[in-house]
């Protein structure tokens, strides 16, 4: 059933009210084809192979946000409200149209959106070394700046190439040595850019903070990611295994004038090189999961996995098997259900479930109590995630080499 704007903010506070507050959520698929898929997404084997479109890559969770590929699929990428009267009705076009109802009056103020973009991301292939821009470069096509970060989970196999590629060696950027990566942009025949960077094992349980700007190429583990609402990037390394990246993506979000005025050069204006170039990148922007004290009870804990930074927030809750926990927390999140199943203030979840195990909790039920039941036989494992200023308690790592 189709709806219109005029009914959307009706419609969705309907379903708030009818709910207590909790939205579900559809899972949002999104294909890449510069590489292929991990499969480990749950999906059934035939649908990750989507001919042209490449094949699915990764699930979004929660999103207000378009994928930006080449094939442009409507939807693509936004998460659409499981609504029980049946209509189709984006995440995105209900937090614009039911903003209070959803951030609450006080939050809905201030922020114009969420404002952040949980996601699983799923490559065979170590991804391409490359950077997401800051907002200075962003802005210039219409676009957000894209700072993130990551949490590798348990229990999942890493892949071939479980390292990830971050920054470049401390005296490019202290010799401001910048040049050394131009030729392998011109050229663009293979990888050998990788050799001017660092490689950091990736390790179950364990997660890094990467800012905007900041030279990347994640390794094959199984990714938990949260971000900024941006789909922005440029690919910097032409090839992976036998797999070729196309040029285009250098210049995927670079104003058409500045590829032709600048060429290739104009991607090293775009590197944060104070972070890049870091010699204590790893004590830095290493962020392992940090227990939550104050929340902690008999039947469960909370730990700070995504921190480090006021531009979003996430906790890993683990319940365990028999066991109930009480949630309160600042304001508005989604949740994935990663492991297990039981209940979420009364709303059946399941792990791997589709159907069960993601939700949307707005602001005014999140500031309430809720219990979360473990009704199964092994951890009840959920990832929230929370957008800019709604945790400002977060924990800081200490800065080394300040």
């Amino acid at each position: 059933m189709e709806t219109t704007e005029v009914n959307i903010k009706a419609v969705v506070e309907r379903e708030i009210k009818k709910k207590d507050g909790i939205l579900r959520l559809e899972p949002a698929w999104v294909a890449r084809d510069f590489l292929p898929p991990g499969r480990r997404l749950g999906l059934p084997e035939s649908q990750y192979e989507l001919g042209e479109r490449g094949g699915i890559c990764e699930r979004w969770i929660g999103s207000t946000t378009k994928a930006d590929n080449k094939v442009e699929v409507p939807f693509e990428g936004l998460s659409f409200l499981m609504l029980s009267s049946g209509e189709r009705i984006t995440l995105k076009d209900a937090v614009e149209n039911a903003p209070e109802a959803i951030m609450g009056s006080e939050y809905s103020k201030t922020h114009k959106g969420l404002n952040r973009l949980p996601k699983i991301f799923d490559y065979e292939e170590r991804l391409p070394y490359h950077i997401h821009q800051m907002q200075e470069h962003a802005k210039l096509v219409g676009c957000n700046s894209k700072e993130e970060a990551y949490y590798f989970p348990e229990e999942v196999e890493m892949g071939k190439s479980p390292e990830t590629f971050f920054g470049v060696h401390p005296y490019i950027a202290r010799e401001k040595k910048y040049d050394l990566l131009l030729p392998h942009l011109i050229e663009w025949k293979d990888d050998s850019i990788l050799q001017h960077a660092r490689a950091f094992k990736q390790i179950s349980g364990d997660g890094f903070h990467v800012p905007a700007g900041t030279l990347h190429a994640p390794g094959t583990a199984l990714t938990i990611e949260l971000q900024e609402d941006s789909d922005v990037f440029s690919m910097m390394q032409a090839k992976i295994g036998r797999h070729k990246i196309s040029k285009d993506l250098l210049y995927k979000d670079v104003r058409p004038e500045d590829k032709e005025k600048f060429g290739e050069k104009i991607i090293l204006e775009m590197i944060n090189w104070e972070v890049s170039g870091d010699p204590y990148f790893y004590e830095n922007r290493h962020t392992p999961p940090v227990l939550i004290e104050e929340t902690k009870q008999a039947g469960g804990e909370e730990y700070w996995i995504f921190y480090n930074t006021l531009s979003f927030s996430g906790k890993k809750l683990i319940v365990h098997p028999g066991g109930k926990f009480t949630s309160e927390d600042n304001g508005v999140y989604n949740i994935l259900v990663w492991k297990g199943k039981g209940l979420f203030a009364g709303l059946e979840i399941e792990g791997g479930n589709f159907e069960r195990d993601e939700l949307l909790v707005t602001s005014g039920r999140a500031q309430r109590e809720l219990k979360v039941e473990n009704r199964g036989e092994r951890d009840l494992i959920i990832y929230k995630f929370f957008g800019p200023d709604i945790n400002t308690d977060l924990p800081m790592l200490k800065k080394y080499g300040r």
